[in-house]
């Protein structure tokens, strides 16, 4: 076995041939357990035991590994879903699994905001407008109906990766951060905040994915108004 300059072992060449696929499977593992931080080109190399240009080969950079990576997320979703469904319960269906899918790979809400219409969101956004037109929702208002959902979808989505990224990296996880978050909406005034005062016993203890799903019954509820 061949030594560095120091002694030190060098680790073997793969000897199979290495996938465009390998390659952002890998990156994502790197994302979802060390964040976009732990995704550099050298941790791929020594994950993957095979050289830059191996990797150069089949991605141009950083970005384009972060894009590609998203893409095959959203891509993953979107082929999960079921086409016969009924579209309300469709339409329900794919807000959720958009918002789960970047609960589960928070740099990914990070990404979409960076490049919010890339060509996969554009599939999420087509599917939405197709099932708003099987829910005969007026063409006059579709637009405007799809895009206040998907905006709704990302923006609840890619706040809630923030706050699950914040709280990764720092001493107090998220039960704490809203537990000391409603013991001080608990001590306002009532009489000038009555809605807040009075939130403040359910701040603790919602359900942030519950919570999203509110409000996708809300929208649901105004669409079936337009029609």
């Amino acid at each position: 076995m061949k030594r560095t300059a120091k002694g030190s072992a060098r680790a073997p060449r793969r000897t199979d041939s290495l996938s465009r696929e390998l390659i952002i499977q890998t990156a994502i593992e790197i994302l979802d357990s060390g964040g976009e931080k732990a995704l550099t080109l050298r941790a791929l190399t020594v994950r993957l035991s095979t050289g830059y240009g191996a990797i150069y080969h089949h991605v141009a950079d950083k970005s384009d590994l972060l894009a590609t990576a998203t893409d095959d997320v959203i891509t993953g979703l979107l082929s999960g879903a079921v086409a016969d469904a009924d579209p309300r319960t469709a339409l329900r269906d794919l807000a959720l699994g958009l918002f789960d899918a970047i609960d589960a790979h928070p740099w990914v809400g990070a990404e979409l905001s960076r490049q919010p219409w890339r060509p996969t969101l554009l599939d999420f956004y087509e599917s939405i407008g197709r099932l708003l037109d099987a829910l005969a929702v007026p063409e006059e208002v579709r637009f405007d109906a799809a895009g206040a959902l998907v905006n709704y979808v990302l923006g609840v989505a890619a706040q809630n990766a923030a706050n699950a990224r914040l709280h990764a990296g720092g001493d107090t996880d998220r039960e704490s951060f809203l537990e000391n978050a409603a013991a001080e909406w608990a001590q306002i005034d009532p009489d000038r905040y009555p809605f807040v005062h009075a939130a403040a016993t359910r701040l603790g203890e919602h359900d942030d994915r519950e919570q999203f799903l509110v409000g996708v019954d809300i929208f649901l509820a105004g669409i079936s108004a337009l029609r």
